[in-house]
């Protein structure tokens, strides 16, 4: 399971913006939201909700060693999941 995700933006003027989020707490304090927005898609959408929440799992579990990098002109944006 990924533990800490670390997010890099390059502003306009050069600088770096560094933010790192520890996953396990923001996980554990957003879980009560997420759930609540994982059953009211699978009643719109008619999905299994326990079907749902192992995919979304298993996508947390295998996103650990992802990284993103998007580049516009002179702004740039790097996200890697630790």
């Amino acid at each position: 399971m990924p533990r800490l995700v670390t997010y890099r933006q390059r502003r306009s003027n050069g600088r770096w913006l560094r933010l790192y989020v520890p996953v396990l707490p923001v996980l554990l304090v957003l879980s009560p939201l997420l759930l609540l927005a994982v059953l009211v898609a699978c009643v719109i959408y008619r999905v299994s909700p326990v079907g749902a929440l192992r995919g979304a799992g298993q996508l947390l579990w295998a996103s650990s060693g992802a990284r993103f990098e998007i580049t516009q002109g002179r702004t740039a944006v790097l996200v890697h999941v630790i």
